[in-house]
């Protein structure tokens, strides 16, 4: 636990220090693309606004995702970092329709750029991206929240590099219509990099199924535990973007509660394979289940349910 918590502070450290660099950098970017008339530099500034939105959102969010859960927000707050990764990928879609309405007026109307600034400018962008990305890698792999403020780096990294090579090519050519074509490509990359996390996010929001999960694969392997008649009314979801829970109702043979823990032991060994963590498992009873008159739960204690929670 103390490992994972030093991971959280120093990933936190990292996203604030990031968000610094990014702002400032933001504000250079614009100045410069106002100077030079280029409209790639604006764009590329615009994503990088998006860059610092991501970063500020990643941050909040990981500082809500750790924090406890209480009387009222009973699972914790592990949403906040997908809510937060949602909304900063929406955020990114808006940017990319006004990239193409300005560029669209560009191709109408061209527009002389100074390509050595777009040259200076961008090459500091793919080095500041590239820093963030670096330090950011280790935190993505499991967080949605985090990967979505990579995915921002990555996106604006080939974006800097796509102003180099086109900088070079209006130097080369004296082609204006190159600086919104260039911002065109990046609003595609822009849409592009925020389609799958608004996907992801939107998905866990929704309570659907895990990624990389298959529900008949987690069916098949609770129904070959010994002791295991039959799995029915299985739900997975997702708490936050790398906590899964799961219910369901097993129906296992008549038997005594210290009998039935056994096999909910290894009904709940069998799930950690699938990295699902939190578990409730209700048990029915086969004389209970196959019983004419319904079984009245509450008055029939022979043939009673066991509710078992595992956390």
């Amino acid at each position: 636990m103390g490992h994972h918590h030093h991971h959280v502070h120093s990933t936190g450290w990292i996203l604030r220090l990031s968000l610094i660099a990014t702002l400032a950098f933001t504000a250079f970017e614009a100045f410069a693309g106002f100077r030079s008339g280029s409209l790639a530099l604006l764009s590329d500034a615009g994503h990088n606004f998006t860059d610092a939105l991501a970063l500020l959102l990643a941050a909040v969010g990981l500082y809500l995702q750790e924090k406890p859960a209480n009387q009222v927000k009973t699972y914790g707050y592990q949403r906040a970092g997908v809510i937060a990764a949602f909304l900063n990928a929406s955020t990114l879609i808006i940017i990319a329709l006004f990239i193409f309405l300005e560029a669209g007026r560009r191709i109408l109307h061209p527009q002389m750029v100074d390509e050595r600034v777009m040259i200076w400018v961008a090459g500091a962008a793919v080095i500041l991206n590239g820093a963030i990305m670096l330090a950011l890698h280790r935190g993505q792999k499991g967080d949605i929240n985090i990967r979505a403020a990579f995915v921002h780096m990555l996106g604006d990294a080939m974006g800097a590099v796509a102003i180099i090579i086109g900088a070079i090519a209006i130097r080369f050519t004296g082609w204006s219509y190159i600086d919104p074509a260039l911002s065109i490509a990046l609003g595609f990359l822009i849409i592009y990099t925020a389609w799958d996390i608004i996907r992801e996010s939107l998905n866990i929001l929704l309570e659907g199924l895990p990624r990389g999960l298959e529900l008949t694969r987690v069916t098949q392997a609770m129904g070959q535990i010994e002791g295991v008649l039959d799995v029915h009314d299985l739900h997975i979801w997702s708490l936050g973007s790398s906590t899964h829970a799961l219910s369901s109702h097993v129906l296992i043979d008549d038997m005594p509660p210290s009998a039935s823990d056994r096999i909910l032991c290894r009904i709940n060994e069998a799930l950690r394979g699938f990295n699902i963590h939190h578990t409730t498992i209700q048990f029915e009873h086969v004389p209970c289940v196959l019983s004419d008159n319904g079984c009245n739960m509450m008055t029939d204690h022979a043939h009673r349910r066991d509710t078992t929670h595992h956390h």
